[in-house]
């Protein structure tokens, strides 16, 4: 029955979710703009697939390598917190507990109270630990983000938007082409806004426009 009672929400905190938006969105613009760009020159269609497929290649390498690299550097430095809050917790407990204490103090508890949570909390170090790096940096120490899924689902999701406006490539070519690629392009970021919108809950319009 237990079960019944909690929400299930989405993991906010990885980066996976963010990289593969990013990655879609620049995917499809970047290559996009790369295909229609060749293709003014008026070129053989077989060019214009070859530029588009290096095109993809090349960015979706370069996002994933950004993103592993941000991703990790992110993470050194939330751990290198966590563990100067560790120490701080070894070392200076009651200036902890009264760290944690204003903290809920801010939040609308009496001081007392406060205290008291603040207290009890600290009589479990790993509880504490968790409590002040969520409530001071906003994560969790289990809970940091993998630079390697968030490389992944970039490459994934940059090769994916940058595939679409090549797709008409492949069947067509001149202005026949380059009117596909430009209504695949429109049509794709309409629907990455419509999804972000579901996720989000707001306005369709609103995200996609």
């Amino acid at each position: 029955m237990s079960h019944h009672m909690h929400d299930h929400h989405r993991d906010v905190q990885g980066g996976n979710i963010r990289a593969a938006v990013f990655g879609a969105s620049d995917g499809l613009v970047s290559n996009t703009l790369l295909i229609l760009g060749v293709a003014g020159a008026d070129i053989a269609s077989s060019t214009v697939r070859v530029t588009g497929f290096v095109g993809l290649l090349a960015g979706a390498v370069s996002m994933a390598a950004g993103e592993y690299v941000s991703m990790q550097a992110q993470n050194e430095l939330v751990e290198a917190e966590i563990k100067r809050e560790r120490e701080a917790h070894a070392n200076e407990p009651e200036h902890e507990i009264e760290e944690l204490a204003e903290l809920y103090v801010e939040r609308g508890l009496d001081p007392e109270q406060a205290a008291s949570i603040a207290r009890s909390l600290m009589s479990n170090p790993d509880i504490a630990l968790e409590v002040h790096t969520r409530e001071e940096l906003g994560v969790s120490p289990d809970d940091l983000a993998s630079p390697m899924g968030a490389a992944s689902s970039s490459f994934v999701a940059f090769s994916i938007g940058a595939i679409l406006p090549l797709v008409p490539w492949f069947f067509a070519g001149g202005t026949a082409a380059v009117i596909a690629s430009v209504a695949i392009a429109l049509t794709s970021a309409a629907l990455i806004g419509a999804i972000l919108a579901t996720q989000t809950g707001r306005s369709i319009v609103r995200t996609a426009a």
